[in-house]
């Protein structure tokens, strides 16, 4: 098929005779049609349905092991909008409600002796004062009772990670704005100068379970400063400061005496290439520049006795946002980093690390894997089984021996699991979110493999009716990715974008291909649209829907695509 007539492909409708004999005997053909029609579409989520249906994400596993809180999607028609709401769960499935339906709540994290889980909210604060639809940190016991919040910040929290003490919390926030910003606001309203404007990203701690700070009396309040701690909430303490740099990730030693953290130049995109990694010791506020290399260099995490820092890097590449990002270690003390990921061929997202080894998350296709890398050998282990599971969403036990996450599997919802980290015995099931689809007659998808113009081997998921035969002749839908290095997978997720099941359902096939530049495929893949963009790509597409025509089953008059 030639783009001309790829582009001009057509979908057929039914027509209706204006002769009255011809209009009385095709009546009912067309009630047959709306009849089948209706039918189809009552054996799927309807769009509204599809937009209500709940997900649940973001697993945060006990110190022990044994409960895990996660999150549960809650769609807000009101104010339009996808709300979440915290759960909580034991290994038998016992769930029930942790956080108040109101705005969201994301992030949980369990304080190391168990005993907290802290969580981000841009519910409405509970202290005066509180600047509306910011993310503030609030804790709560996760046997009952209500949230706590513990910090009030006009810009909200982007980050936070408990300290081994059970007791501290480091967190990220923008820097206040100038005087001369908040004049400018109140008089121009609110804009932002690129180049001009940047407001720096730094660290703070705050122990949670200090006093909050006593609002001030009226007369007090008036001639209190800007500086000023706010009221209502426990006094932060800044531990990094100035224009040098804007902090992203971090995480905390194993004694608590540091924090690990990466920061560029600015929070510019154009800079993401000046990341790099950075020690402060929480004790007297000293910054120390550890990874001079060139970046980015990202995600830094300690070894388990302090004397390394293993961090996500792209190993000097200088067009890094097409290479795979490999996992180095670099002594504390200072020196030279060395990478220990370099044969694993795609994006290594660093997790943690424990005695056993380094874990971080990656694709493998359409899949996508916990792995443990020893950091002597560089020998990866798959950990997450089967083979075809796209997991995500990693969080592990005190002593690393479970880890819960949230999997899915080809023709099935995400739900929330616990699973050893040794590989024995079958991961538990936490959550049964996926069993409101039950009642429905969905799509079934596969992954289907062409070779492309140049021969480069191109796959994509292919939605079929679940009655599908061969020897029907189908109109094709092609769905597009964007990214260009975004991944479309056979399981099931609620449609959000386009009502693929309401398609499949009104008798249509829908390919998703996962052109060149997709990521989960390598670096080599990844790179084959690098000057090509909008050609190779192009053919990979094409090519898709030519094969599948090629096969018998497909409409080649009756093609259209979205994306």
């Amino acid at each position: 098929m030639t783009p001309k007539q790829w582009l001009k492909a057509k979908i057929s409708v039914v027509g209706v005779s204006c002769v009255y004999g011809l209009a009385t005997l095709a009546l009912p053909a067309r009630v047959a049609l709306a009849q089948a029609s209706q039918t189809a579409s009552s054996s799927v989520p309807s769009i509204d349905q599809a937009l209500e249906a709940q997900t649940a994400s973001g697993a945060a596993l006990s110190p022990d092991g044994q409960r895990v809180v996660y999150e549960v999607s809650r769609t807000n028609w009101k104010d339009n909008a996808f709300e979440r709401d915290l759960w909580i769960a034991d290994r038998a499935g016992s769930a029930h409600l942790l956080t108040a339906q109101v705005k969201s709540s994301s992030g949980a994290k369990w304080s190391p002796d168990g005993r907290w889980v802290a969580f981000v909210s841009d519910r409405p604060g509970q202290i005066a004062e509180t600047k509306a639809d910011t993310r503030q940190i609030y804790v709560i016991d996760p046997t009952g009772g209500e949230a706590r919040q513990v910090t009030k910040l006009d810009d909200g929290v982007d980050g936070f990670e408990w300290a081994p003490d059970s007791k501290t919390i480091a967190f990220t926030t923008k820097d206040p704005l100038s005087k001369a910003q908040k004049d400018r606001m109140e008089r121009y309203g609110e804009y932002t100068v690129i180049d001009g404007d940047e407001r720096m990203t730094h660290l703070w701690t705050v122990d949670v379970t200090a006093a909050p700070v006593v609002a001030p009396a009226k007369e007090a309040k008036e001639k209190s400063s800007a500086s000023a701690p706010p009221f209502g909430v426990p006094e932060a303490h800044r531990l990094t400061e100035g224009d040098g740099f804007s902090v992203q990730g971090f995480s905390w030693s194993k004694d608590g005496t540091k924090v690990a953290f990466a920061a560029s130049k600015d929070g510019e995109l154009k800079n993401g290439g000046t990341t790099t990694v950075y020690v402060v010791t929480v004790a007297d506020k000293k910054v120390t520049k550890l990874v001079t290399a060139p970046g980015p260099n990202t995600d830094p995490h300690f070894s388990p006795d302090g004397s390394e820092v293993a961090f996500v890097t792209a190993d000097g590449a200088q067009y890094f946002f097409y290479a795979n990002q490999k996992i180095a270690v670099v002594p504390v003390a200072g020196g030279k980093p060395r990478v220990v990921s370099g044969s694993f061929d795609e994006d290594a997202g660093l997790l943690d690390w424990s005695e056993k080894g380094i874990y971080f998350a990656a694709l493998k296709k359409t899949a996508r894997h916990l792995y443990r890398l020893n950091a002597t050998t560089g020998a990866v282990e798959q950990v997450t089984h089967p083979d075809d599971v796209v997991a995500i969403g990693f969080s592990f036990s005190k002593d690393f021996s479970q880890v819960a996450y949230g999997a899915a599997m080809p023709n099935t919802g995400g739900e929330i699991y616990i699973a050893s980290t040794s590989g024995d015995g079958a991961a538990v099931r936490v959550t049964h979110l996926d069993d409101a689809m039950k009642p429905y007659t969905l799509a079934r998808r596969e992954v289907v493999r062409w070779k492309s113009g140049d021969g480069a081997m191109v796959e994509g998921i292919l939605a079929k009716p679940a009655d599908f035969d061969p020897k029907k002749k189908y109109p094709l839908l092609v769905v597009i990715h964007g990214g260009p290095t975004g991944i479309d997978r056979p399981n099931i997720a609620p449609d959000r974008y386009y009502p693929v099941e309401q398609f499949v359902a009104k008798g249509a096939l829908v390919l998703r291909p996962n052109y060149r530049g997709s990521a989960g495929y390598g670096a080599a893949f990844r790179a084959l649209n690098v000057r090509n963009l909008g050609v190779g790509d192009y053919a990979d597409v094409i090519s898709g829907v030519d094969y599948l025509i090629a096969q018998g089953f497909v409409d080649k008059d009756r093609v259209g695509s979205m994306g």
